[in-house]
């Protein structure tokens, strides 16, 4: 990664105030770095905080699809998503495959703001930073001769 991260801001309908007022809170810190976003939640922060924010479809219409495309990409390399554990969501597989995909491509992620408190004043969100990769595929090898 470099010192520029590219970020992934998300948040479920309930979580969006949440969301925007921590943008709002850390608005200097984001601004160093390339925002990215589900459709409504992008859209919010864009007009609400002032920050550029790239946005991908709304959620439940392949958003969070598309932006875990972009970390299976390496093109996502921080995601913060306050996404609501009381809500159940008409996507949930979507939002179960795209906290799958970050886990397995080991990128940093906050699902709350404590989390997300800590992530963004790190040292390292400023920093040049070599994450871990696991080779996965070694899993999937099958070997046929035996």
């Amino acid at each position: 990664m470099s010192r520029k991260k590219n970020v992934a801001l998300i948040a479920h309908d309930h979580r969006k105030s949440d969301l925007i007022d921590w943008c709002e809170y850390n608005s200097e810190l984001l601004a160093k770095h390339n925002l990215y976003g589900t459709g409504t939640t992008g859209k919010m922060i864009a007009d609400k905080v002032g920050l550029n924010v790239h946005r991908f479809n709304s959620g439940p219409l392949g958003g969070d699809l598309q932006i875990g495309a972009a970390i299976a990409e390496q093109e996502i390399d921080v995601m913060i998503f306050f996404w609501d554990p009381l809500q159940a969501q008409p996507h949930d597989v979507d939002v179960k495959a795209l906290l799958r995909i970050g886990v397995l491509y080991n990128i940093p992620m906050a699902c709350n703001r404590s989390s997300a408190d800590f992530m963004i004043s790190s040292d390292l969100m400023d920093e040049t930073y070599d994450r871990f990769l696991v080779d996965y595929s070694k899993r999937f090898t099958k070997d046929i001769d035996k």
